[in-house]
């Protein structure tokens, strides 16, 4: 598998989703928020967590026209993977791939911690591993990171199976308890969760390796 991860000023976790995509076996390539191309044969995007450009304006606006984005948003119309996490689902969000809007927390306050997730289903290449109503372990650290979308668009998500996450304990007031989404065709994931800090036993567990290593098999095998 060959995955590219963005990288944006005020990024701070794209080298550990790297490191994620590296110990599952993928190339991984980092790439410049200014580039205009992603690598040629990119299989998967990885829209790492952070601060880009401070949240000067809102979380992931001015990411969201980089140079790079317009790229992403090619990849993703021609079929192509992408995952985006925490700061990234909320690029994600901005470029308009995924529905919705990341508010700031219902408690107004940062929070940094391990949360449980529901995986609600099984039926995307990063879902794979597990088994839909699996409860898995998974840190996050966001302050704008409650979900929301319109009673029309939350009643399409559910009728399509792509909330792809839930919060078992909903620590941010997301919509639904929603903690992931995925796209209509089911190749782009946006969760604030971050797998990649639970994808070496380092890190206290290994909860997020199951994805990680269902993405390469999947390229593996294709």
């Amino acid at each position: 598998m060959k995955a590219a991860v963005i990288v944006f000023p005020g990024s701070n976790c794209d080298r550990d989703l790297a490191v994620a995509f590296e110990q599952a076996g993928a190339n991984v390539t980092m790439v410049w928020h200014k580039d205009t191309a992603l690598p040629e044969g990119v299989d998967i995007v990885g829209v790492p967590g952070g601060f880009s450009f401070g949240d000067y304006l809102r979380c992931g606006a001015i990411a969201a026209n980089s140079p790079i984005c317009q790229s992403l948003i090619s990849h993703v119309e021609r079929g192509g993977y992408a995952l985006g996490v925490c700061n990234g689902f909320q690029i994600l969000t901005e470029t308009g791939l995924l529905p919705g809007a990341l508010r700031r927390n219902a408690g107004l306050k940062y929070i940094c911690r391990s949360v449980g997730l529901r995986v609600e289903t099984a039926d995307t290449v990063f879902t794979a591993a597990y088994s839909a109503g699996d409860v898995i372990n998974v840190p996050i650290a966001h302050h704008d990171g409650n979900y929301f979308v319109t009673d029309e668009k939350l009643a399409q998500l559910k009728d399509e199976g792509r909330i792809a996450f839930t919060y078992t304990d909903n620590p941010n007031g997301s919509v639904a308890d929603i903690a992931g989404v995925v796209s209509k065709n089911r190749r782009v994931l946006g969760m604030m969760p971050h797998p990649e800090r639970c994808a070496d036993i380092g890190h206290g567990g290994t909860d997020g390796v199951a994805m990680f290593r269902a993405l390469t098999d999947q390229f593996a095998t294709a």
